[in-house]
């Protein structure tokens, strides 16, 4: 089998997947400085002849698809394959891979390294120390910048996947108190009690988001549940800008009724004027999505991606979590 790669991979990955499958043609994305579009990757496609395709960022159409519908597989290294067209994948009997949680813990670092920076108001102390206004007085920067440590505080945790889970098992050694929303997940450690959405609203001293995009979660979380939100409490989203309505947030902002919002994504990027609100107001602490850009991230899907492959073709484990199109195993053979 010949395989296309055009998402960054390993080199001992690349290895291992030349073992197991044969022939491993591959062309970084990165290289070229941008995903390859539609007409790019047939272009590659049509050149390269493979029997898969493991990619990442790149159009995977239903073109593309139509025209290459002998593919043994399609891998994507990345937690939501948004950019191929499953339905047609599905109707031509390709299998989809995905791999969840290859940026877990580069998520869950961030989460707690901008959590903390909020809490102390480190940026803050940061510019004041910059700006020269350490003037007499030994006491200055103790008592204008004294924050609140992480400790003892109860965090709440809408959506408990695997980012959810990997902050979650950080936490709980500071020690904090862990409460989750998921309706698909009951976690078997009794550290973690599942909760209420209201209630998790209601008690957390901060709420983090970790939902994925459906229709059923895009702007789930409004003033229904902001409102509900501790005055000190703290508001974070590393996960998915559509599930929040901003408009509800900026305002708890704005009207002081929570402490803050760290906020790692954005209804639109680049941001609009409304996001630039958020971005701007002095009890936001903004990164431009960067929760899940790691060196180490690209290592973790190969790895990911390698495991599930060799567990599908060579084991004969059909049932490996990262097929996104189950609906293949009723009529492929």
């Amino acid at each position: 089998m010949k395989i296309l790669i055009t998402a960054p991979y390993h080199e001992k990955a690349q290895r291992e997947l030349a073992t197991l499958f044969g022939e491993i043609v591959y062309r970084e994305w990165k290289e070229k400085g941008s995903a390859y579009t539609e007409g790019e990757l047939i272009a590659l496609l049509t050149e390269v002849q493979p029997d898969a395709l493991i990619t990442e960022h790149d159009q995977v159409t239903e073109k593309v698809i139509m025209a290459f519908p002998l593919l043994r597989f399609i891998g994507v290294c990345r937690g939501t394959p948004s950019n191929i067209a499953i339905d047609i994948a599905t109707q031509k009997g390709i299998p989809v891979f995905n791999t969840p949680a290859r940026n877990a813990q580069a998520v869950a670092e961030l989460f707690i390294a901008n959590l903390i920076t909020f809490m102390r108001h480190t940026l803050a102390g940061i510019r004041w120390l910059e700006g020269k206004q350490w003037e007499a007085g030994a006491h200055a920067s103790y008592l204008q910048f004294k924050g609140h440590e992480l400790a003892g505080k109860k965090v709440g945790m809408v959506g408990f996947g695997a980012v959810g889970q990997t902050i979650a098992h950080i936490l709980q050694h500071f020690p904090c108190n862990i409460v989750y929303y998921d309706p698909y997940h009951t976690d078997e450690n009794t550290q973690f009690s599942k909760v209420s959405l209201e209630e998790l609203f209601r008690s957390s001293d901060v709420v983090a988001i970790h939902l994925p995009v459906t229709e059923q979660t895009k702007g789930m979380i409004d003033k229904q549940f902001i409102s509900l939100m501790k005055k000190d409490a703290i508001f974070v989203n590393t996960a998915r800008a559509v599930v929040v309505n901003r408009t509800d947030l900026l305002k708890a902002i704005v009207d002081e009724k929570i402490a803050g919002a760290i906020l790692d994504v954005f209804d639109h990027e680049p941001p609009d004027a409304i996001d630039y609100e958020l971005i701007h107001h002095e009890r936001v602490l903004a990164t431009p999505h960067i929760a899940g850009a790691t060196f180490e991230v690209e290592d973790h899907h190969a790895d990911i991606m390698n495991d599930c492959l060799k567990n599908f073709f060579k084991e004969g484990r059909k049932q490996v979590r990262q097929l996104v199109n189950k609906e293949i195993l009723s009529f492929k053979n």
